[in-house]
């Protein structure tokens, strides 16, 4: 991969969960949540994360920003310091850089605090402004995301669905954060708020020169929103890539049966939907080889025991698949530079 200015590279990305049982209550096994992930993000641009329900999207935003334990293995390099390496001081300091949107806009916000309470306590905690400055600044933040003076004083419970997104927003923004993870801000919303808030998002990001992780469900809202996209299923990336391309033209077939399921708004026009059949398999014990083979339509047999490496078929354009093994060219060091610093700390 082209050797970009990036604020975020992941490399090989792991994240098991252990399964216990028996008398003694042993580790039997593990979900596999995420599996492999590799991707790099350049700064000021949003990277779309899409995939099924239950393939790893959220955690691995999460295994990302050291939300979720432990990672299994791999490497997060956040400005090119790995992001596990660091000590508790440095992870707090680290904690102003790096924010969440949640998906869930009422359950992560406490009931019990006035909305000014709520965007202000980490404002507080870390310092970020003087004293003497503090509602002034608190003001500012709640009107670039569109909430007024008057609202810090209510609670969570009398705003409607969009202002309480709105409020998650303006606490990850009270930061000044340079990463934001959004993790399905706008599926609890309806579309005319959904719409409303991508926006804001988009201002936002011009504005402060933010970077975004968009993890969706919704095909559309990335495709509006994303410069990359990566395409999960069953904890791996399938496929990554610049957004038109990938929407022009994708590749795994996985993408492709994902991608023919977008709503076409013409009632007369035809739409060859890929019909996936079987069920998700599960991450507990993934298939061998190829994870996909199980639902593909253009399974060899070789997909069924030999993993598919990844492959760059044209410029930025990346794929993980055997349909595709005589062309374009295998790519082993997607994240040379990210090994460089895992073998330094290491030393260290």
């Amino acid at each position: 991969m082209e050797n970009k200015d990036y604020i975020l590279q992941v490399k090989n990305l792991k994240k098991y969960f252990p399964i216990k049982g028996g008398m003694f209550n042993r580790v039997t096994n593990h979900v596999k949540a995420v599996d492999g992930v590799t991707f790099n993000l350049e700064r000021g641009t949003t990277m779309g994360l899409v995939g099924e329900s239950g393939c790893g999207k959220t955690t691995t935003g999460r295994t990302i920003l050291r939300l979720s334990g432990d990672k299994t293995d791999g490497a997060v390099l956040f400005n090119g310091k790995e992001v596990y390496d660091m000590s508790s001081k440095e992870m707090r300091d680290l904690r102003t850089e790096m924010q969440i949107i949640f998906q869930d806009p009422f359950s992560s916000l406490q009931p019990r605090m006035p909305i000014g309470e709520i965007i202000g306590e980490a404002v507080r905690e870390h310092n970020i402004v003087p004293k003497e400055k503090y509602e002034e600044y608190i003001d500012e933040v709640m009107a670039n995301c569109g909430l007024q003076p008057f609202h810090k004083d209510r609670y969570p419970h009398e705003f409607s669905g969009g202002q309480r997104q709105r409020i998650c927003i303006a606490r990850a923004l009270a930061l000044n954060p340079e990463f934001i993870v959004c993790d399905e801000p706008v599926s609890a919303l309806d579309v005319s708020i959904q719409a409303q808030i991508i926006n804001l998002l988009k201002d936002l990001q011009e504005k402060y020169k933010l970077t975004y992780l968009f993890i969706s469900h919704d095909l559309s809202v990335v495709e509006h929103i994303s410069d990359t996209v990566g395409v999960m299923y069953l904890g791996s990336l399938v496929e990554y890539g610049e957004t038109d391309d990938i929407f022009k033209n994708p590749l795994h077939p996985y993408t492709q049966a994902l991608f023919s399921a977008i709503p076409i708004p013409d009632p007369k026009a035809e739409q060859n939907r890929i019909v996936l059949e079987g069920a998700i398999p599960s991450p507990a014990n993934p298939p061998s080889g190829c994870k996909f083979h199980t639902r593909c339509a253009q399974c060899m047999e070789k997909c069924k025991t030999e993993v598919p490496i990844q492959r760059e078929i044209e410029p930025g354009h990346y794929v993980v698949c055997h349909l595709y093994e005589n062309q374009g060219t295998i790519v082993e060091d997607i994240n040379a530079e990210v090994d460089e610093v895992v073998v330094e700390s290491t030393e260290k």
